[in-house]
């Protein structure tokens, strides 16, 4: 039997997953961070991404986050998005739509403030849309 640990993904709305995992796989503000039970205590900030979470039994599901924070604890890991969907979940259409529109913002930019926000924006589009599309190719190949 492998080692587990609990994981909690939330957002500011509701619980999108509380359970046992064997590891999980996040995007850290620093790089990829991949948690196996007994990791070191750790806080730190979330990129927008995908987060993957491996079952005992080796199956795996994915998740969106927009960003947020990490909690790494060695039996606990909680996951503080700002926005998170499964990635199933995810509407290719809208986020090409969010990555146009924050393009042109970025082009038609009036301040700095209007940049960065538009920066942000374009960011979290980008990251769903490399989601889906990793998503896409895991089901391709089953």
């Amino acid at each position: 039997m492998s080692m587990t640990m609990h994981v909690d993904i939330v957002s500011a709305e509701s619980e999108i997953y509380s359970g046992t995992v064997e590891a999980v796989f996040a995007p850290a503000a620093e790089g990829e961070l991949g948690i196996m039970p007994r990791h070191a205590p750790l806080l730190t900030q979330l990129a927008p991404g995908e987060v993957r979470v491996r079952m005992p039994g080796g199956e795996e599901e994915f998740y969106f986050v927009s960003g947020g924070m990490i909690e790494i604890q060695p039996h606990t890991v909680t996951v503080l998005a700002d926005i998170a969907v499964r990635a199933k979940s995810l509407d290719e259409a809208a986020a090409r739509q969010a990555k146009e529109r924050a393009e042109q913002a970025m082009k038609d930019r009036l301040s700095d403030g209007e940049y960065a926000l538009a920066e942000a924006e374009l960011a979290q589009a980008a990251a769903q849309l490399q989601t889906i599309r990793r998503l896409r190719q895991r089901q391709g190949r089953r």
